[in-house]
């Protein structure tokens, strides 16, 4: 489940930084997925950048020695959070437009669990 809490709080983190309030969490959980939804009250819908399949947060080998401005965002604390949601949550999120409003939405799948019978014939489950 902390791979679901650092996600969502990615997407409070941007929706509080970047779009305007009141802000709505909701959170669902089904027999198969965890269902996290973040709305907000600006209609727009931020710019996707293309998480290509080379490694999160590496540079490309031709600006490994050169490219000063590539290491130095590749090094700065801000513009990881939307990566992060992808890579945590396997490509498994996505925003919905509204006319005033968007939601920014994140899906995992329901832990597994296993089931224990105690002695009085009590079933417990643990994740």
């Amino acid at each position: 489940m902390s791979d679901v809490v650092l996600a969502a709080s990615e997407f409070v983190a941007n929706a509080v930084e970047h779009a305007v309030g009141p802000y709505e969490m909701r959170l669902r959980c089904t027999a198969t997925e965890v269902i996290c939804e973040i709305e907000d009250h600006d209609p727009r819908i931020p710019a996707i950048p293309d998480f290509s399949a080379v490694a999160p947060f590496s540079l490309p080998e031709e600006s490994r020695d050169s490219d000063l401005e590539a290491s130095c965002a590749l090094l700065s604390e801000r513009g990881r959070g939307l990566r992060i949601v992808h890579e945590l949550t396997q490509g498994a999120w996505g925003f919905h437009g509204q006319k005033r409003s968007k939601t920014a939405w994140l899906v995992f799948p329901t832990p597994r669990t296993e089931g224990v019978t105690d002695r009085e014939g009590r079933h417990h489950v643990r994740a």
